[in-house]
């Protein structure tokens, strides 16, 4: 499917999403070069949790949510944006309501014409 790689979430069981998640932690915290107990201490968390955060163990969400935010990565959060979008119908009924001529802005009937 393209250049990205495919991967059906759906497929997967909980254990193989969290052990993804696990990994992905994991992997930033090693490109920025970052020890576990450096994660853990800014994050408030021990150092053994976040160990079972990137095996895949059963973390809470503000857990999560801490060491997301240490490693910089809460932009991962924008896939959970909520934007409203517009039914096809409504487009087509704001469509209708848009002008479609300009008038002349002088309301005054004093002008004559010369006809």
């Amino acid at each position: 499917m393209n250049d990205k790689q495919y991967i059906n979430w759906i497929a997967m069981s909980d254990v193989a999403l969290a052990q993804t998640i696990g990994a992905f932690i994991k992997h930033h915290r090693l490109v920025q070069n970052r020890t576990q107990e450096e994660v853990a201490n800014e994050a408030n968390i021990s150092r053994s949790t976040l160990s079972l955060l990137e095996k895949g163990e059963a973390i809470t969400v503000p857990t999560l949510l801490q060491v997301l935010r240490v490693l910089d990565l809460l932009y991962i959060m924008d896939v959970f944006k909520i934007q409203e979008q517009i039914s096809p119908i409504e487009l087509a009924k704001i469509d209708q309501q848009k002008r479609q001529r300009a008038r002349n802005s002088d309301s005054d009937n004093s002008k004559k014409s010369d006809w």
